[in-house]
């Protein structure tokens, strides 16, 4: 009946739809009933005509109510997103209080900070880049508080500004320039920047992704001590021209609730420096890790992780729904329509899994075959 709410891309995966609305660049996960109950009244012409279409397949329904459930789900799906409202300044010099040179992909990477406390939302976890000694830059980023707003600047030009209590955004939008920089490619390159951390064994990847406290960051940075290597943690970078997943230079984000499980595995743990930027985020530790062989992977599977205490590890296949409603909501997609048809497509071809476990031994023995098995 109004066609014009109707998704502009659909796959099948599974058992369940997966549907692309181009005006909110948004992703929902439908049934087959449900869709089939959407696109009969896209069909139609009236609602005499879809109570018609409705009836041949169950009598005595509620139009009325079907009809409204309809129109209301589409017309959330097509809600056009709020654009963040970027207060613009003048660059300020003056704000240059600490300056660190970072070494990253044979780029030389010169980050002004205004303080301690902005300091700490980008440089623990690219602190393993370091340099002392003085070089010629290729790019100078400068982030600093002025106003209760975080401004982020490239090469003196504003790149985008957001409220203090806001600094994920300034988090965000500096890994997207740096990911930018160090594999030499725009940002209309790249098909998303995942919530998700992707391993790779040297011939692929995969992509595990879970809710905070499920144990992903932990099982990832003891995988990296039994032969994986991490290509990237927490954002995960994928090329539209390839659907490969690109290295994040990021070290891995540990809570403190894991310290004592990484010390025994991990040698030196113990002697990485606690970091405290806030109350929410409490005390973390950032794991650096050892560089992978190439910069980019194709990624095969995309595993869901929990950890529950006192549980035998299984790996089981999942609906694509379980794994959108996780991924999706902190992850960066592009609105670009073949970028969202590509994503659709790689989501089809490859494994959707989760992963429960409690002993670490048999997680890892899991991921282990698992990456073998596609090599059979």
């Amino acid at each position: 009946m109004n066609n014009s709410l109707a998704p502009t891309y659909q796959k099948l995966i599974g058992r369940m739809w997966v549907l692309w609305y181009s005006v909110s660049n948004s992703y929902s996960i439908v049934d087959t009933d449900f869709k089939f109950l959407i696109d009969s009244y896209l069909k139609a012409c009236s609602k005499i005509e879809f109570n018609s279409i409705l009836s041949k397949e169950e009598p005595n329904v509620d139009i009325d109510q079907i009809t409204n459930t309809i129109e209301q789900y589409l017309n959330n799906c097509n809600i056009p997103k709020v654009k963040d409202v970027i207060r613009t300044s003048t660059f300020n010099g003056k704000k240059q209080t600490i300056t660190i040179l970072y070494r990253i992909n044979n780029k030389i990477v010169q980050i002004n900070y205004d303080s301690e406390l902005v300091q700490k939302t980008i440089h623990p976890a690219i602190a393993h880049y370091s340099i002392k000694e003085t070089q010629l830059t290729d790019i100078i980023y400068d982030i600093y508080l002025e106003d209760d707003y975080l401004f982020l600047f490239e090469d003196q030009q504003l790149i985008t500004s957001a409220p203090k209590r806001e600094y994920h955004k300034i988090q965000g939008k500096f890994t997207m320039l740096l990911l930018c920089a160090i594999h030499d490619k725009v940002e209309d390159d790249w098909i998303s920047t995942f919530h998700g951390s992707t391993l790779t064994d040297g011939n692929s990847s995969i992509l595990f992704a879970g809710n905070s406290g499920k144990g992903k960051s932990t099982l990832c940075a003891l995988l990296t001590t039994k032969g994986f290597h991490l290509l990237a943690d927490d954002v995960s970078p994928m090329l539209y021209k390839n659907q490969d997943f690109y290295f994040n230079p990021a070290a891995i984000s540990i809570k403190e609730g894991a310290f004592k499980i990484l010390e025994k595995d991990i040698q030196g743990f113990d002697n990485l420096p606690i970091v405290k930027f806030n109350k929410a985020k409490g005390y973390l530790k950032y794991l650096p890790c050892e560089h992978p062989n190439k910069l980019h992977y194709p990624c095969f599977a995309t595993i869901l992780v929990n950890y529950k205490a006192n549980t035998t590890t299984a790996v089981r296949k999942v609906t694509v729904k379980e794994m959108l409603e996780t991924l999706i909501p902190d992850s960066w997609i592009s609105p670009n329509p073949d970028y969202a048809k590509a994503f659709l497509n790689w989501l089809e071809n490859i494994e959707i899994l989760e992963l429960t476990y409690s002993d670490i031994d048999s997680a890892v023995q899991e991921i282990s075959n698992l990456f073998k098995s596609q090599y059979k």
